[in-house]
């Protein structure tokens, strides 16, 4: 389904990404792990691009509308499933099949309150969770999450790492967090100055390795 084949990406000169080469199939759930600035975010939008028609995408940063409600924002993952008139009838007023649609996704991430609240109002980790709606909401099997629950309480991160996994058949997640990858993940991918280090079934990632990945 994606593949890259030494494929190297550069910013204001500076390389991002080193001769990569990757190949991810559907159905896996794959975590890249890393150092910050290891090239993991760099990663996951050159991956992206390849089918970005057919994926949702949790961005780090949200990529919210602070001025609209969590309901329009989570709707927006389905803009272009409908024709312009009937978007702009959900920005009047939500239609009922839709808000029947987008309620249990947020009660499934414990939002379901704030299904008119304006997400400018809300804290950072219910901005995630919003954004995290709507890539469920998203009528797609694939799934790219950067950072997906860096804000979010630790207690919450698992329950919501294991919706998106169960949700969506293909998951391609960035993560700091070592034990969630490997607890969520079937595959892991570990990458330190923009190399991939290693591409590994989660069962044969060891302490010794992971390590080695962040002290080098």
């Amino acid at each position: 389904m994606f593949e890259l084949d030494n494929v190297s990406v550069s910013y204001k000169d500076a390389l991002a990404l080193k001769d990569i080469s990757i190949r991810i199939e559907e159905g896996e759930k794959v975590a890249l792990i890393g150092p910050s600035g290891s090239g993991k975010t760099t990663l996951l939008y050159t991956l992206y691009e390849l089918e970005k028609n057919y994926s949702a995408f949790v961005h780090q940063n949200y990529a919210l509308v602070p001025q609209l409600s969590v309901f329009h924002n989570v709707y927006i993952g389905r803009l272009d499933n409908h024709k312009t008139a009937y978007n702009l009838l959900n920005l009047l007023k939500p239609q009922q099949k839709e808000v029947e649609q987008i309620v249990p996704i947020l009660e499934a991430l414990g939002m379901e309150v704030f299904l008119n609240k304006r997400v400018g109002t809300l804290s950072g980790g219910q901005q995630q969770r919003t954004a995290i709606a709507r890539a469920i909401f998203r009528k797609s099997n694939i799934i790219f999450a950067d950072e997906p629950v860096s804000s979010i309480d630790p207690h919450q991160a698992g329950a919501i790492l294991e919706l998106i996994t169960q949700r969506k058949k293909t998951v391609i997640l960035s993560l700091h967090a070592v034990d969630l990858a490997l607890e969520f993940a079937e595959r892991i991918v570990g990458l330190h100055f923009g190399h991939i280090v290693f591409d590994l079934p989660v069962s044969k990632v060891s302490d010794s390795l992971l390590s080695r990945l962040y002290q080098s």
